[in-house]
């Protein structure tokens, strides 16, 4: 199960407007994850998520849990981007990145969480 713990506050990146964002980090089951708070929501990388936290199940499992739970990721903005380049959360090489919420990433834990070692 989605357990979250030691919860770092972030830095701000873009700091004003309506794209304003904070990034930080947050453990989840034993993991930190880098992550972006964009308004109201908490958005992971999904690459991060998906090499980490499901590395030992098959990218195609995950993707139709995905696909059955409803859950969308979206793409980053070239700013959000950076941020997550900057934190580590994706390679400095990566020309795009897409963002899961945490809503969403909980509810894929769960429904994961008897696929893999870490279940």
């Amino acid at each position: 199960f989605l357990t979250c713990e030691g919860i770092a506050p972030g830095t701000a990146e873009n700091s004003n407007g309506p794209d304003a964002f904070n990034a930080g980090f947050q453990r989840i089951q034993g993991i930190d994850l880098g992550y972006l708070q964009i308004g109201d929501t908490r958005m992971f990388a999904l690459a991060q998520v998906l090499n980490h936290l499901f590395k030992d199940i098959p990218r195609a499992t995950v993707s139709r849990k995905m696909e059955i739970l409803n859950i969308r990721s979206r793409r980053c903005h070239p700013a959000e981007l950076r941020t997550l380049k900057a934190i580590r959360s994706v390679p400095t090489r990566a020309v795009k990145c897409s963002l899961i919420s945490k809503t969403d990433l909980e509810a894929l834990c769960t429904s994961c969480k008897n696929l893999g070692p870490r279940g």
